[in-house]
């Protein structure tokens, strides 16, 4: 199995490239052999020869950054995605694939134009909020951090439901964007370290559906999970 990590550089606040280990140890432990390319500004990968693709979160400035240099994959990408590849976007880094994305001193700047969603920033303060989503295919619910100063308008097809937390639209109940097997979300944490079981979706996803994967080695991630759940629940009365 095949790994690409785009702009690991550039697009890694919040540790998100432990979402790369994690899937990488995922397959490791369960026999699966797994290489993982990391690349970026000045490299060309063919996204078709990968089998699970993920961006991480960046800043504001570095988001539109890549967001210019991605103009290179747009026709790949979206080859990608209506094909079914495995591709896990966080933070800010799905804001990417919309049609515009409109700063905080009202400049608009083109998106990738893959779906038809646009994107607003703020001029004040920056949003942030401990996180308790829920996702229908999926038996528990998520949890996580979202640290942001944009909104979101115009998705269909939302990932997650919101319980606890801010949406697309901050105040909003859904949350992210999901497309065949494109999942974007501002949920950080990293969210497959903090959610094993959204880690154990995906990675069946990635290497097959009859696939038998052992969970063993996820144990101290799994007890990590029911403490923050506790606490989050708790909090949310």
């Amino acid at each position: 199995m095949k790994i690409l990590h785009l702009y690991y550089d550039i697009m890694n606040l919040y540790g998100d490239y432990a979402n790369v280990r994690a899937m990488e140890r995922m397959m490791l432990k369960n026999g699966i052999e797994c290489s993982v390319d990391r690349l970026s500004f000045n490299d060309k990968a063919v996204l078709s020869d990968y089998d699970f693709i993920y961006i991480g979160s960046g800043t504001e400035r570095n988001r539109n950054v890549v967001c210019e240099d991605m103009k290179k994959y747009r026709d790949e990408l979206k080859d990608c995605i209506d094909s079914g590849k495995v591709i896990l976007m966080t933070g800010n880094s799905f804001e990417m694939l919309g049609k515009s994305i409109t700063g905080a001193g009202g400049d608009a700047a083109e998106g990738l134009g893959i779906f038809e969603f646009t994107v607003s920033e703020q001029k004040k303060t920056r949003n942030t909020a401990d996180a308790v989503f829920t996702a229908d295919f999926l038996d528990r619910e998520l949890v996580g951090f979202i640290n942001k100063c944009s909104e979101i308008e115009g998705i269909d097809k939302p990932l997650f439901g919101v319980k606890m937390g801010l949406g697309n639209k901050n105040d909003g109940r859904e949350e992210g964007l999901r497309s065949g097997n494109l999942f974007g979300t501002h949920l950080t944490g990293p969210v497959l370290i903090k959610n094993p079981h959204f880690l154990t979706y995906m990675a069946k996803l990635v290497s097959g559906a009859d696939t038998e994967l052992s969970e063993e080695h996820l144990k101290y991630e799994k007890a990590g999970y029911e403490i923050t759940l506790k606490e989050l629940s708790a909090l949310n009365g």
